[in-house]
C-alpha cells in the first residue's frame, strides 16, 4: 500500500485483491477471512477493510459468509477491445477455455447475416453456435456465420480451439473488423445455456471481420454474462 498517494487507502486494497482474483492468485472458493483479520495482517484500519471489500461484494467477485468470513466467488473476464479470438484471450488469462458445438450447419442467409457478409439474401453461408465456458462456467453464447465454403469447420476441432485459429490456419488473413457493443435481458433458452435466470444482463457484441481485400470472411453475434465479463476500452485524447 502507498500510504503518501492520494489514491485511497480502500481503493488501492479493492484493485489488488480484484487484479489477484482475475490473475488466478486468488482462486474461486479462497477464503480472506474476517475483516478483524484482514484489517489486522495488512496494517489498516477496519473501515478501510470494509470499503474495500464491499466494493468487489458489489462486483460480484466476493461473498460474505456468517460464520467463515470473506469468500472469493469467481474472477471477471476482462476483454480488451480488440481483432482477437475469446478462445486466445482467456487462454492468455489463464481462465481454461473450453467450447461446446451447439450448431454447424449449412443454411440460407437470412436479410442481417447477407448484409453484413455482403452476398446476396438465400446465400448459403455456415452458421455455427457455440457455448464457450472458462473454469467450467459458462461465460458466453457466441453465434458466427462465414462465406460457405471459406473453410472447413469441423466440430471436433472447434471444441479444441477457437474459429480464428482454424481460420488463419486455412489461410486467412484476419485484417479488421467493425464490432458494435450492446447489452440486453436474457430470454429464458439463453438464460438456462449460461447459468442465469431469465431477464438477466448480457451484454451483446456483434462484429464483421475482413480479409486484406476488404472481402466480409465473418459475421459474429454474441452474448455475454454480464456477470463475469466486461470490454476494456482505451480512449485516447484528440488534439
Amino acid at each position: 500500500m502507498d500510504r503518501s498517494s492520494p489514491v485511497p487507502l480502500y481503493f488501492q486494497l479493492s484493485q489488488q485483491l480484484e487484479d489477484a482474483i482475475g490473475k488466478g492468485r486468488l482462486s474461486p472458493g479462497s477464503l480472506l477471512g474476517n475483516e478483524v483479520e484482514l484489517a489486522a495482517r495488512l496494517g489498516l484500519s477496519r473501515p478501510t477493510v470494509r470499503q474495500a471489500i464491499q466494493s468487489l461484494v458489489d462486483k460480484g467477485l466476493l461473498v460474505r459468509r456468517r460464520g467463515v468470513g470473506t469468500q472469493v466467488v469467481h474472477s471477471q473476464v476482462r476483454r480488451p477491445l480488440e481483432l482477437s479470438s475469446l478462445y486466445d484471450d482467456l487462454e492468455a488469462a489463464g481462465q481454461r477455455p473450453a467450447t461446446r458445438v451447439l450448431h454447424n450447419v449449412v443454411e440460407p442467409a437470412g436479410p442481417a447475416v447477407a448484409a453484413a457478409l455482403g452476398v446476396p439474401e438465400g446465400t448459403e453461408v455456415h452458421r455455427i453456435d457455440r457455448l464457450r465456458s472458462a473454469r467450467g462456467e459458462p461465460m458466453a453464447y457466441l453465434r458466427n456465420h462465414l462465406p460457405a465454403g471459406l473453410v472447413t469447420l469441423d466440430s471436433v476441432e472447434l471444441e479444441a480451439t477457437g474459429l480464428y485459429r482454424v481460420m488463419r490456419a486455412a489461410g486467412v488473413t484476419l485484417h479488421s473488423a467493425r464490432q458494435t457493443v450492446g447489452a440486453r435481458a436474457a430470454g429464458a433458452e439463453e438464460g438456462a445455456l449460461l447459468h442465469e435466470t431469465a431477464g438477466a444482463p448480457l451484454l451483446t457484441m456483434e462484429r464483421r471481420t475482413f480479409d486484406g481485400t476488404g472481402r466480409a470472411v465473418e459475421f459474429g453475434a454474441h452474448l455475454y454474462r454480464a456477470s463475469r465479463y466486461a470490454f476494456d476500452f482505451q480512449l485516447l485524447v484528440r488534439t
